[in-house]
């Protein structure tokens, strides 16, 4: 935007946006506001919008702007300027008071508090905010609003702060604390009777407390916890006004990390908190489930901030485990979402008590996750009115594979063989029998733990096999379904039985034949393969025919993939000789239809009808499974099957070069045939690697940069194969530097980035002499710098791993007879290029990387001063004097002793831990 535009013009364009209804006129007027609000006359025309206060939609966009620009463009404004910006929004929020402009307040309260952080000179702004607010009782709301928000914006990511401002900030707020808790109670007082005025408050005490700011002695015995308790006991109290009560309870409770330095506030909230029992039960009488809601989250955050108390000192004080029945009451409420709340307390509970590994403690918490396990079971029953089979992908699908999740984790305190017992007992001994669902809700339940039966278990497991065996043809399908599915999870204990797979074999092919069973059916059979493949040996045949006729049952792809999967497992166990002709027959079963299609001229597209992906997934799924023993000396049973059907892959490979997710297929199913036979394929090679280079100069897939690293991984110690393989890495970096080096190339093609990386780290691993002589080696060191700052995940890994592969040439294996001349070629590099990788990987740290990224950084960092500290010492000096000290409004990101201590604490570390713990502290520093 090269002028101001009028004022009137933003108008339109607002008024055009929210009310014109030609959606093209709307998508322009968007257009044109965003490049307007990024414009640094935005300021100005934003203040001027609000001071007509024309309307409604135009303050807010003013509003909204004037909050973005604080928070992304506040270095457009120069110092001076910032208070008389404090003094407009004051006056606007003043000004704006009307209710009916609230959306407006927020944003406008949430740009103050935004202002409050990056302006220094402000001093004690809350304290400030409260004596021009609190004399005038029309402007407690606005005060309630902006005591709200400021402490929430301390952390927020948008602000580009630095962890001594925040900390800073935190302080001031700190002092304020005091006044800001007198202030509330005072408001508690005043206006008891205004549920709206009531519920600010306590969710301004929220705000506080999750910010760990208020005097926590001061907070246990005021009034207005009393208040608070008072609220939630009361059943009549108004859903919005109970919401906000419980949320500050349960941010106070969060707000104890340790309840010995806030011994006053436990006990205050610990005798308020089982004070609401009655209350509990109250509004499950009255079906209130959002109050249920709320008291389940007090429960469970009373039980997470006690659970160590609970642990050390079981029944006793804090210890008290009534706590944790007042958390299992919740879990027995008939709505599943309810129960849902406590399910992270139970997994940190079952942490905690399996790192202890005490017999006597696991004794005491036995009886508790007994009938947890026994709620969770009753909460995973369907409707009793459900057709069909279970769906695994509606909410309540996914809450069954969260219980399952949990009772997995879980159930080593009560025994999987104990849980699996107990629920066949609930359904076995119910008189009448029990409902279906009853059945297979335990089932389910049983299914979670029935991995982990003991093998010696004789007496519950041939039972419920035989009951699934023989279940009547009536029984409703979900039943079936359940079992059939518990059928592939009991696979290991069939193993040590495998008098019992002969009649389970014949019951899953039956339920091959049931379109709704089909795929559990063959995902179970999967699973017997896997675990009991050589038992399996006799029944390949049957596998065969099951194969072949695989298209005539209703599979999902993954199921019909994982059957493959299973048969080429049992494969692997078999002779070499039946191995290469069983393995013929697998694989004909995929490579005719493909080749049929390939030679009609079909160029079936991924997705469409006769898509050879499909083909493509299940060859890769065979070749990937089919692993047998080979001697040396031995011809791979393999070879001469991948060599017959090579030219098909390769036809596939031209055929549908445009096409990414089929060309991905086509590398993935040639990478597992070359793992298949590894050296056996160097026959295929050149071939290979030629066509890979034809198609890459069109077609940048990057999965041909993958296949590349596969082959570098197999026959890169080959002296015979290694200059064809550098020939090939010399012909894919010249157009995938094109595609990098564009605008934005690193950020929106993050898999080029990845894949070329672990093609060159690959070469490193395998032949480090071969590339490192080669001239292509300074073009991909330059280039791996310039991606050291980016921030996908994947492609940085890989750009950090061949760093280390690369200084580990360098300082590994001494031993080795070509030490010395790695030493000679890396060191160069890295004397020319150290300071620049170390800038690098301070710049990426402090400003581009999320803090999980860091420890790549840190161990390359550390492998570099492996390499010479000397010079790491004073490459980081240059790098930490290239950092802005100061931010623009004067605020201090680094003091000189903390860039000091950090250079001190990288250099002096000794290993990779103290570098990564030092990087992430200092990012905080500018974050």
């Amino acid at each position: 935007m090269q002028s101001a535009p009028p004022v009137d013009t933003v108008i339109q364009a607002v008024q055009t946006l929210y009310h014109n209804p030609d959606v093209a006129e709307k998508e322009r007027a968007s257009t044109w506001l965003g490049e307007f609000q990024q414009s640094i006359y935005a300021w100005q025309i934003s203040d001027e919008l609000l001071q007509r206060k024309q309307d409604v939609e135009s303050c807010y966009i003013a509003a909204q702007t004037m909050r973005t620009k604080i928070q992304y463009s506040f270095h457009e404004l120069p110092v001076e300027s910032h208070e008389s910006l404090r003094n407009s929004i004051i006056n606007h929020i003043e000004v704006l008071s009307d209710p009916n402009f609230q959306v407006i307040m927020t944003q406008l309260c949430l740009a103050l508090a935004d202002l409050a952080l990056q302006m220094p000179q402000w001093r004690n702004s809350a304290a400030f905010l409260i004596q021009k607010f609190s004399s005038n009782p029309l402007h407690i709301p606005i005060l309630l609003e902006i005591l709200i928000v400021l402490p929430e914006e301390v952390h927020s990511r948008s602000l580009r702060l630095g962890q001594n401002r925040r900390e800073e900030f935190r302080l001031e707020l700190g002092e304020s604390a005091p006044a800001v808790l007198t202030l509330m109670t005072a408001c508690s007082e005043t206006y008891q009777n205004d549920h709206r005025i009531l519920g600010r408050v306590f969710k301004c005490l929220a705000s506080w407390f999750y910010l760990q700011a208020l005097p926590s002695r001061d907070v246990a015995s005021s009034k207005i916890l009393t208040v608070n308790f008072q609220i939630l006991m009361n059943h009549n109290s108004p859903s919005m006004l109970h919401e906000a009560a419980s949320d500050n309870v349960v941010a106070a409770l969060y707000s104890m990390e340790d309840i010995e330095e806030h011994p006053e506030l436990a006990h205050s909230l610990y005798q308020g908190v089982m004070q609401l029992h009655e209350a509990y039960h109250m509004a499950v009488a009255e079906e209130d489930i959002d109050k249920c809601v709320n008291y389940s989250r007090i429960f469970t955050e009373l039980a997470e901030a006690f659970l160590e108390v609970m642990v050390e000192t079981p029944g006793r004080d804090l210890g008290d485990l009534r706590i944790l029945g007042a958390v299992l009451d919740c879990v027995g409420h008939c709505q599943y979402e309810v129960a849902e709340i406590t399910f992270n307390f139970w997994y940190r509970m079952s942490e905690i008590l399996y790192k202890r590994d005490n017999r006597i403690l696991n004794d005491v918490f036995r009886p508790y996750i007994h009938r947890l396990i026994t709620a969770l079971s009753g909460h995973c029953q369907l409707d009793p009115d459900h057709e069909g089979i279970p769906d695994e992908h509606d909410e309540f699908g996914e809450f069954r594979l969260r219980v399952s999740d949990l009772v997995k984790d879980v159930v080593y305190l009560v025994g999987s063989t104990t849980c699996f017992a107990q629920m066949f007992n609930n359904i076995a001994t119910q008189p009448g029998g029990a409902s279906w669902e009853v059945t297979e809700a335990a089932l389910f339940t049983m299914t979670a733990v029935s991995k982990n039966i003991l093998p010696g278990e004789n007496e519950i497991v041939p039972q419920v096999l035989q009951a699934i065996i023989n279940l009547p043809a009536t029984t409703h399908i979900a039943v079936k379904y359940t079992s059939t599915r518990m059928l592939g999870q009991l696979a290991e204990w069939i193993e040590k039985h495998p008098d019992y797979l002969e009649p389970l074999l014949s019951f899953l092919m039956d339920s091959l034949r049931v379109d709704t069973l089909a795929s559990v059916a063959a995902t179970s059979l999967m699973n017997l393969c896997s675990s009991c493949q050589e038992p399996m040996i006799k029944h390949f045949d049957g596998l065969l025919q099951i194969v072949q006729a695989m298209d005539s049952f209703n599979l999902t792809h993954e199921a019909g993939v994982g059957l493959l999967k299973g048969t080429a497992l049992v494969l692997t166990k078999m002779p070499l000789d039946k191995i290469q002709e069983g393995l013929k027959q697998l694989v004909y079963v995929q490579i005719t239809p493909l080749s049929q299609a390939l030679k009609s001229g079909e160029v079936a597209k991924s997705g469409s009808k006769g898509d050879p992906t499909v083909w493509l997934d299940r060859l890769a799924e065979i070749f990937r499974h089919t692993n047998p023993s080979v001697n040396n000396g031995q011809a791979h049973p393999c070879q001469p099957l991948i060599q017959d059907i090579w030219p098909v892959l390769s036809d596939a490979c031209d055929r549908y070069k445009a096409d990414i997710k089929i060309i991905e297929r086509c590398c993935r199913c040639l990478r597992f045939a070359i793992r298949c036979v590894g050296m056996g394929s160097v026959v295929l090679l050149n071939p290979l690697v030629s066509q890979m280079v034809n198609i890459y100069q069109s077609h940048q897939h990057s999965c041909f940069l993958y296949l590349g690293s596969i082959l570098v991984d197999e026959y890169g110690k080959d002296d015979g194969c290694i200059a064809g393989l550098l020939e090939m890495l010399q012909a894919f970096i010249v157009p995938a530097f094109q595609l990098l080096q564009t605008e934005n190339g690193l950020r929106d093609h993050p898999d080029t980035v990845d894949d070329l990386f672990r093609l060159c780290a690959r070469f490193v691993q395998r032949n480090p002499l071969a590339i490192l002589r080669s001239p292509v080696m300074q073009s991909v060191l330059e280039c791996a710098i310039f991606a050291i700052t980016l921030s996908h995940r994947e492609a940085n890994a890989s750009v950090m791993k061949f760093f280390r592969d690369l200084i580990n040439c360098a300082t590994d294996k001494p031993e080795k007879q070509n030490y010395e001349t790695r030493v000679s070629l890396v060191k160069p590099l890295f004397i020319t290029h150290g300071e620049e990788i170390t800038k690098g990987i301070i710049t990426a740290c402090v400003f581009h990387l999320p803090s999980f990224m860091v420890p790549d950084q840190g161990d390359v960092l550390f492998l570099l001063m492996k390499l010479d500290r000397a010079a790491v010492c004073q490459w980081l000096e240059t790098a930490l004097k290239a950092l802005p000290t100061q931010g623009n409004a004067g605020t201090v990101n680094a003091t000189q002793k903390q860039l000091t201590d950090f250079h001190k604490a990288i250099t002096t570390a000794e290993n990779q831990k103290e570098i990564i713990y030092a990087l992430r502290d200092f990012a905080r520093l500018f974050r």
